[in-house]
């Protein structure tokens, strides 16, 4: 009886050793099966995730050549249109400058001329020195702090005082201090002629004309407005 039993537990023994081994291939065998599967899965996955990132990748790639183009583009034309703004700024301070708009100085002449008795200064004999001026290279002129242009009227409203452009009502009087910007020694030698020069023909006269030399000379810009009413740009 105990023989028999110790046969029995010797092949219990032995079916569970083998029940056992074959349990554990077949673990092993499932476990490498599915980390094979895992592994061809993965490496598929990953075959793809690594096109798609390439097709993202070519997209981006284009379209930062295309945002680069563009941008040199806008650079271009920023560039351009600043070297545009930059010309019209010029060409307007220019302008300006020319018509009187612009405070500026520089070195040039100041002719003092007064009343004396009965013999007053007219519009007449401003005119005459302003063109004397201009004639001598005179950039700017001003006739008591008043902006002379190419469009001013002077006018005599009652005896002795006078109005500079007819826009302003301000009235001006005897002594007349009139600045002029230039070259300073064409100026003076011009206007200081000998018996022919403005200020010995005036001072003969009776008249009372004074001239000095300034290197810092500066004169307002013309406050008024320029209409021009008949004058227009010819194609």
């Amino acid at each position: 009886m105990r023989k028999d039993k110790m046969v029995i537990i010797i092949i219990v023994g032995i079916v569970a050793a083998v029940l056992s081994g074959t349990m554990f291939m077949q673990f092993r065998a499932v476990e490498w099966t599915e980390e094979t599967q895992i592994e061809g899965m993965r490496e598929a996955e990953l075959r793809t995730t690594i096109a798609e990132y390439k097709e993202k990748y070519e997209e981006l790639e284009t379209k930062l050549l295309d945002n680069n183009k563009k941008i040199d583009e806008y650079n271009q034309k920023l560039e351009s249109n600043q070297e545009s703004a930059e010309l019209v700024e010029k060409e307007l301070e220019q302008t300006n400058l020319l018509v009187g708009k612009t405070k500026v100085k520089g070195e040039g002449v100041i002719v003092t001329l007064k009343d004396v008795d009965e013999n007053r200064i007219t519009p007449d004999i401003l005119v005459e020195l302003i063109n004397e001026l201009r004639y001598a290279g005179a950039e700017a002129i001003s006739i008591n702090n008043k902006r002379i242009i190419n469009m001013t009227d002077i006018a005599e409203v009652t005896a002795g005082y006078l109005v500079i452009n007819s826009g302003d009502q301000s009235r001006i009087t005897s002594p007349y201090e009139v600045k002029a910007i230039g070259k300073e020694e064409y100026l003076a030698s011009n206007l200081s002629l000998k018996n022919v020069g403005f200020i010995d023909k005036y001072n003969s006269s009776g008249y009372d004309i004074q001239l000095t030399k300034d290197n810092n000379i500066t004169i307002e810009p013309y406050e008024g407005n320029i209409n021009i009413k008949y004058m227009e740009e010819a194609e």
